[in-house]
């Protein structure tokens, strides 16, 4: 197997933290919000709001299983428009009282279901990046496993988006690349190579700002480990991000995505 490959295969295990076990660990005080108050409640999208050190915060992110059942459930950690459309309440909710907003993100991406498409799939994802552009409060978005394609931008455009050093984040996965390209999936080691979304090649191309390790002296680290490490820089990002004013904050962010 290619490097890249081997990402792509570790992004993907269902050993991995999960949005919530990673909500829980590094949050205090978790109360999770239901509904898009449209249509229904999206468990693929879990969020609502916490504390870190004292500060309101509020948390999204993709929610996973460990297991068949629990991927069944959550639908895999592929929203519909109902996930987009409940995220979006809350960051709206977020801006009104003055909360940072910490996006958590792994899914291949968006469902692609006829009834996703019918109940407006593309214009959720265009709506939440349209509306996460202009936020007035500081967002951080970290890829914490997959990050497929608009399904993964649409909770990704922060004023930091971090990856942690076993994830991917593409326009959609290498076996549809190398399907698309040329016509045979069997090639998708070659195409994980060719399309640069390991955390390594992307923050070399300078699309996300911080690698969170997942290993040190060759060794993997626990999750608990992780978990600490990843505490600290998140309440260190967000004290940073809070010395800025709206109108920086939305400007950084419209620069920050401009650039590409």
């Amino acid at each position: 197997m290619s490097e890249a490959i081997e990402i792509v295969a570790l992004a993907r295990k269902t050993s991995r933290l999960t949005a919530l076990e990673i909500i829980e660990s590094i949050f205090e005080g978790f109360i999770e919000f239901h509904g898009d108050r449209s249509f229904r409640d999206d468990k693929a999208i879990v969020g609502g709001i916490a504390t870190l050190n004292g500060q309101p915060v509020t948390v999204i992110g993709n929610q996973k299983g460990h297991d068949l059942k629990e991927n069944i459930e959550r639908n895999f950690g592929s929203p519909h428009p109902e996930g987009y459309r409940k995220a979006l309440r809350l960051m709206k909710q977020a801006e009104k009282f003055k909360r940072p907003i910490v996006t958590l993100i792994n899914t291949s991406g968006a469902y692609c279901g006829v009834e996703a498409e019918e109940r407006g799939q593309g214009e959720a994802i265009a709506r939440n990046l349209v509306e996460m552009s202009q936020l007035k409060v500081p967002v951080l978005s970290i890829i914490i496993g997959e990050g497929g394609s608009g399904g993964a931008l649409a909770l990704a455009m922060g004023n930091q988006v971090w990856m942690m050093e076993h994830t991917m984040y593409s326009v959609l996965s290498p076996e549809g690349f190398s399907s698309i390209l040329w016509k045979d999936a069997s090639r998708s080691n070659e195409a994980a190579e060719i399309m640069k979304l390991t955390a390594q090649d992307l923050l070399g191309l300078d699309i996300i700002d911080q690698i969170i390790p997942e290993v040190q002296e060759g060794e993997l680290l626990t999750h608990d480990a992780i978990l600490i490490n990843l505490r600290k820089q998140i309440a260190k990002e967000l004290s940073n991000l809070f010395a800025k004013t709206p109108a920086e904050l939305v400007e950084e962010r419209y620069q920050r995505f401009r650039k590409y």
